[in-house]
């Protein structure tokens, strides 16, 4: 595995939490403000960082990735770290730069209402439809230059829906980076099932119905 698809998932992955995650903790504006936060930073990074790594940014995109045969076993691992580490090293110099975790960090966290089983539906669901969005873009080469426009819109509206109910993570790394450094890792779980579960869906669902 090239150093510079490495370089440029942790560098993404970064750049997702310091700015998605850091909307969050600014609440600017509210859950639109957070929505399109995340849509346009992974849009353009999807036009800036695709040539270099594919820009999965997400180890539940890797999952869906390696589920689907699109990426090896000893890629994905990598690439994991790589993702994590990006995504801690965005939620610890976000903290630098508010002063502190008193804000959340943008931290993704289950509404009240919300039991453990429906946060990982929802999260599933959502990881479903983002993951199934870049098997028919990305991966099948259909998208051609809207690409990036077409996952970076349809994050935006499954944070619109999902961001009261769950935060809407649909990627491991953004719940970890934050939760590192707000004790937050009593539900981290749900952020790991959910989204793993619903990108397998939509790699299977895409592999075996709609590739053909």
């Amino acid at each position: 595995m090239h150093i510079k698809a490495l370089s440029a998932e942790l560098i993404g992955t970064f750049a997702l939490i310091f700015i998605g995650a850091g909307a969050g903790a600014l609440g600017i504006g509210g859950l639109i403000g957070v929505a399109f936060a995340h849509g346009l930073v992974i849009l353009a990074l999807i036009y800036t960082l695709g040539p270099i790594s594919g820009a999965h940014l997400n180890p539940a995109v890797t999952f869906g990735l390696l589920i689907g045969g699109e990426f090896k076993l000893k890629h994905a691992v990598v690439y994991w770290t790589a993702q994590l580490l990006g995504g801690a090293l965005g939620a610890w110099v976000l903290c630098v730069a508010l002063g502190g975790s008193e804000s959340g960090l943008g931290a993704t966290t289950l509404a009240s209402t919300v039991t453990p089983a429906r946060g990982i539906l929802i999260e599933a669901i959502l990881t479903f439809l983002l993951m199934f969005t870049i098997f028919c873009t990305a991966v099948s080469g259909r998208g051609g230059d809207q690409t990036g426009i077409a996952i970076g819109m349809i994050l935006t509206a499954c944070i619109l829906m999902g961001g009261p109910l769950t935060g809407a993570s649909l990627n491991p790394a953004r719940t970890f980076g934050p939760a590192l450094f707000t004790n937050g890792f009593g539900q981290f779980w749900i952020y790991v099932v959910g989204p793993f579960a619903g990108a397998a869906v939509a790699a299977l669902s895409y592999k075996y119905i709609f590739a053909k």
